[in-house]
């Protein structure tokens, strides 16, 4: 799936800056289609994670990001032209999900941080059902990802694993029939518990 040219510039860029950084280490690349729309969905800990996120894969990730973001105008502009686009936390902003469902159904990589916020702790927070409403519209399979730092916050100079995990498809989530509020809050769960895992096999 070709880049966008600012994004591979960047790309190029920031990747042996970030690697002297945080001496990133990548497992589970081999989960990532080559093609094809999906949802990536990851934990949450810090303002580098949606570059650590791009720069331990190849294909263009296009994020769902907090609306706040986009009140600079200058920042909002550039992180648009990186494939971001804002969502109203709390508010069941339609036409963000709209966006969403539009990126894969152009089969391109959807980023959702399902957790919604940033843990200021490292612990794993509440999972939002966000991942799951789009993933049952659009039958999109879901691909959950652990960022695993050091004492779990992210610092310069610290290792940080980036692991995927195995596609989860909307049947695995159970969502192949009707589905509703409770539904989408059991998915959530399932793939937060997922993202878990990984973080285990990163701690032994």
């Amino acid at each position: 799936m070709k880049r966008g040219a600012l994004y591979s510039f960047g790309w190029y860029l920031l990747y042996p800056i970030f690697k002297l950084l945080f001496f990133f280490k990548v497992n589970g690349r081999e989960n990532i289609p080559e093609n094809g729309g999906f949802i990536l969905c990851s934990n949450h800990l810090s303002n580098f994670d949606p570059v650590l996120l791009a720069l331990s894969q190849k294909r263009q990730i296009f994020y769902m990001a907090k609306a706040e973001l986009f009140k600079n105008k200058f920042f909002g502009a550039l992180i648009r032209k990186l494939g971001a686009f804002p969502v109203e936390r709390g508010a069941g902003d339609g036409k963000a999900i709209e966006m969403a469902e539009s990126i894969i159904k152009d089969e391109k990589m959807l980023g959702i941080f399902i957790e919604g916020t940033r843990s200021k702790t490292g612990e794993f927070l509440r999972p939002k059902s966000g991942a799951a409403i789009i993933a049952h519209q659009m039958k999109a399979t879901v691909i959950p990802v652990c960022i695993t730092p050091k004492n779990k916050k992210i610092k310069v100079f610290q290792r940080v694993k980036i692991r995927f995990g195995k596609p989860l498809t909307p049947e695995e989530l159970g969502l192949n029939g009707e589905a509703g509020p409770e539904v989408y809050r059991t998915a959530a769960r399932r793939i937060m518990s997922e993202i878990q895992s990984l973080r285990e096999i990163d701690l032994k």
